[in-house]
This record gives structure tokens, C-alpha cells and sequence, in this order.
């Protein structure tokens, strides 16, 4: 992010669609189209994709040509490409890809979901499976001289199973996190939750939040992972933008198109995620100066499109960013009704050739003036059609 608004945290995207995304779509998607994916949204100004997992093929078969898609792709100088690995196999698979991969060395992360059925029908182990690796992931953290390290807690705030949790109930286990770390000298400063099931409100994100800040006063970077099944994401996300303040930096999972999904959670691709797009239109209408071509990211969204052979859940890439300057609409343009015809922001007037004009003139008005005076334009009069509904 080149520029935050004063008072506000810092925001960092982390672009999911090739992970989140292409995980739950179609097998049957080759490795060639992946790779334009990819290099679209390299070339769009984003900072940190996440390229695909290093999973296991027989259950994430999605995911089973991920060497091939890393292989052929053109990285962007200055992007941060990473990958998700859950085992130390997946890990190898994944370091014989760096670069063009990172990974965060120095570092350490420790992680626990809160939903135990969740989790073991994820990766076949539990709660009380999770709690028991972190000594080990310290001391290995330890040995390799980290001296600040990630708290994760998922499936944080609720579960399709076992119903909602409470701010206790995160707050504990990342206070029990942070004392295991803290023994060991290293006082985390970073808090990493996830909500793979779509039970974030605005509400239950601002008091987390507020928990978190008010227990671990010395947290600075907090990442959301939230799912947008329920249409609560975007707000639950400005939300937390919201209650963060300048000396935080605030990191937003989001997948091009919204795209995105959980096989074990219930809900398949209606869990989706923050559109990409619409999260940038979003942080430039707040005034961040997020260095991303809207425009380069809108078409990604339509080749995204293209490619899972179904429409994704954006807005943006749909009525288009609001207009400004020469970008304004023709006031003497034809009646719009699809979303095809709404394309004329990103295709041109062509695509509404053959839409109704009831008026017979030019539409004029004081406002018409002002507008033409700082912009001009050529006013269309020809095309007109039938009368004024």
C-alpha cells in the first residue's frame, strides 16, 4: 500500500484467487489458463499472491500441477509469490520453488482451530493435536533465531457443527500461544485469524479486535482470513480497518472475483471471499493509494471468468469503479439494462449499439454545462428512438 489515509492502519492484500480460489473450481481447468491467470495478476500492481498449495493431489486434485504452473509462469519483479504447505512434505515440494517463492524463515507461527470437528475433517487431526506441535514449532523457531512470530486462531468465530464461539474463547487461545512463545523469549507481535465458515459479523470482528488490542496492547499486525458466504466479509473487513488505528498494519485475504471456497466446511464455493477488485475500489474510496491498476485487475476478474466457464461474485468488475473525469458516462447514452450492456465502461459504447434512446435530443441541464466545461465532449444526438418512457 503506497499511501494510508491518517489515523488508519496500514493494509496489505493478499491475493487468493489462485489458492482459495482454484481449489474448489474445476479440475478439468488446464495448467496453461492458470498460468494466464497468474501472470494477469502480476501485472495488475498487487503485492503478495499466493500461487496454489503444496497438498495432497488424491484430495485437492485442483492442486496436483502446481510445480507446472510455478514452472511456466512470469513472475513480477517486486511481488511476493508464496504457497501453502501443512506437512514438512508439502514443505519440500514447495522449497524447491524458492525463488520464485518466499517464505517467512524468521518468522515462527503456531496455529489451532477452534472448531475440533472442523479441523479433523480438514486434515484428520484435532484441537488437542495442534496444541501439542507448538513446543516443537518454538524450539525450531528458537533455533533458527526468530525473535518475532505469527498467533493463529481459525475457524474463529464460529462452526456449521458445533454453533458460535466467544471472544473468551479466542482470546484464550491466543493468550495461550502467546505465553508459550513468551517463555521462550519471543513476544509475538502479529495475530492471524480465519474464518473458513463464513460466521464473521462486523460486530463480532470490532469486539475481537478491541479484545485483542486491549490483552496484547504490543500486537501490530493483525490478518484476516474471512469467507464471504453470508455476505458479511467486506464489512466485517472495513470494520476492522475502522478499529485499528496508524500504528497497525491490517492484512485482508481477497480472490480475484470473489472467487474461493471450502470442501470440508459445508458450503463449497458459496463460501467465497472478498472480491479482489472490490476491495481495491474500496480502499481508494477511503483514500488509500493502493498502487493497483483497478482497470488491469477488473479484466483479470473477467479472464478469471472466462476460465472457471462461470460468472464470479464482484461488483466492480460489473457497473465498473465510479466514474471520474473524461471517464464520466455519455449523458445522452441509451437505456442499459444487462450486464453486458453495462460493460460499455471497459468494451465501449458498441456493446449498447442497439439499446433504446427515448429522448429525441440531447440531454441538457446546468449540471451538463458545468461537467463539459471542465470535460469537453462530442454530444451524440443520432441513435434516437421511439419516445420517452
Amino acid at each position: 500500500m503506497t499511501g494510508t489515509p491518517a489515523n488508519m492502519p496500514k493494509v496489505v492484500i493478499v491475493e487468493e484467487g489462485m489458492r482459495e480460489g482454484m481449489q474448489i473450481e474445476s479440475v478439468e481447468i488446464t495448467t496453461e489458463r492458470k498460468v494466464a491467470l497468474l501472470d494477469a495478476l502480476s501485472a495488475t500492481g498487487l503485492q503478495n499472491i499466493v500461487v496454489g498449495s503444496f497438498v495432497s493431489p488424491r484430495w485437492v486434485p485442483q492442486m496436483a500441477h502446481i510445480e507446472e504452473v510455478i514452472a511456466r509462469f512470469t513472475p513480477a519483479p517486486g511481488v511476493t509469490y508464496t504457497a501453502l504447505v501443512l506437512n514438512p512434505k508439502g514443505a519440500e515440494r514447495r522449497d524447491e520453488f524458492v525463488p520464485p517463492l518466499t517464505v517467512a524463515r524468521d518468522i515462527g507461527r503456531t496455529s489451532v482451530h477452534l472448531c475440533d470437528v472442523f479441523v479433523k475433517r480438514n486434515t484428520a487431526k484435532g484441537k488437542v493435536d495442534e496444541i501439542a506441535l507448538w513446543p516443537a514449532v518454538i524450539d525450531a523457531a528458537v533455533g533458527r533465531g526468530v525473535t518475532d512470530a505469527w498467533v493463529a486462531i481459525n475457524a474463529a468465530w464460529g462452526s456449521n457443527w458445533v454453533g458460535a464461539f466467544s471472544d473468551d474463547e479466542r482470546i484464550d487461545l491466543i493468550g495461550r500461544q502467546m505465553v508459550a512463545w513468551q517463555a521462550r523469549g519471543i513476544r509475538p507481535t502479529k495475530v492471524w485469524i480465519g474464518d473458513p465458515m463464513s460466521w464473521n459479523t462486523p460486530r463480532a470482528v470490532e469486539s475481537t479486535l478491541a479484545r485483542v488490542l486491549d490483552a496484547f496492547p504490543w500486537v501490530r499486525d493483525v490478518h484476516l482470513h474471512l469467507h464471504d458466504g453470508r455476505g458479511m466479509a467486506p464489512l466485517s473487513a472495513y470494520i476492522a480497518m475502522r478499529t485499528l488505528g496508524s500504528q497497525h498494519t491490517l492484512w485482508i485475504d481477497t480472490s480475484i472475483g470473489g472467487m474461493g471456497g471450502c470442501p470440508y466446511c459445508g458450503n463449497g464455493r458459496a463460501t467465497r471471499m472478498i472480491p479482489t477488485e472490490d476491495f481495491v475500489h474500496l480502499l481508494e474510496a477511503e483514500g488509500y493509494e493502493t498502487g493497483v491498476d483497478l482497470l488491469a485487475l477488473i479484466e483479470a476478474a473477467h479472464l478469471a471468468e472466462e476460465i472457471v466457464g462461470h460468472e464470479l461474485y464482484g461488483h466492480v468488475s460489473k457497473a465498473g469503479p465510479r466514474p471520474t473525469g473524461t471517464a464520466l458516462y455519455d449523458m445522452d447514452m441509451p437505456l442499459v439494462e444487462t450486464i453486458e450492456e453495462a460493460q460499455h465502461f471497459r468494451l465501449g459504447s458498441s456493446v449498447y449499439d442497439a439499446c433504446m434512446r427515448p429522448w429525441k435530443q440531447p440531454v441538457r441541464s446546468a449540471d451538463r454545462d458545468a461537467v463539459e466545461a471542465e470535460w469537453p465532449r462530442t454530444v451524440e444526438t443520432s441513435n434516437t428512438e421511439g419516445d420517452r418512457a
